[in-house]
């Protein structure tokens, strides 16, 4: 399992725009192969800095399934034009789990 990370900055008038867009959004990274699952979350300190994480069983089914599809093209019509600057995307792995503290 990968995780994609991006920091969205949303141009600030445009945030209700584009939560409404990315909820369709949604729909169609959730329909490709190798997705797990999506979070958004929206900044505290920044409110119009958006926190995208994503999970994918392989980083191929991100830079070559997603990417190179047409679902991508329709992601990339809803959402690109939010964006000011375009976001650096980037791949994390899991590098193991911490073990569990005994509970006494």
């Amino acid at each position: 399992m990968i995780v994609e990370h991006a920091l969205l900055h949303v141009t600030p008038a445009r945030a209700d725009e584009f939560e409404s867009a990315f909820a369709r959004a949604r729909t169609i990274i959730a329909s490709m192969p190798g997705f797990l699952s999506v979070t958004l979350s929206r900044g505290i300190e920044r409110p119009s800095v958006y926190l995208l994480l994503v999970e994918w069983e392989s980083l191929e089914d991100h830079t070559e399934g997603f990417r190179r599809s047409e679902e991508y093209q329709e992601w990339k019509q809803l959402l690109h034009h939010f964006y000011d600057p375009f976001p650096v995307v980037e791949h994390y792995a899991p590098v193991g789990s911490l073990p569990l503290q005994p509970t006494e």
